[in-house]
């Protein structure tokens, strides 16, 4: 679901997931680093953009387990 949303986002901004160069990534239960960032390279390749995750306490929405922030640079 946090691939399609980051993708939207793109879009909407005239990018794609190619040219994203850095992510941060919150989660709410750092134990589950490896699940995020299984899904972060099935996103990204193997040879993604810089990449940094960080254990927050919870998230606006309390549903939600990850936020991606992507940064993009689009020609």
């Amino acid at each position: 679901m946090e691939r399609e949303n980051v993708e939207s986002a793109l879009v909407e901004a005239g990018a794609t997931l190619d040219e994203v160069v850095r992510t941060r990534m919150f989660v709410t239960d750092i134990d589950c680093y490896e699940a995020v960032g299984r899904a972060h390279r099935e996103a990204f390749g193997d040879v993604g953009p810089a990449t940094s995750m960080y254990e927050i306490e919870r998230l606006v929405d309390p549903d939600l387990l990850v936020e991606i922030e992507a940064v993009a640079i689009s020609e």
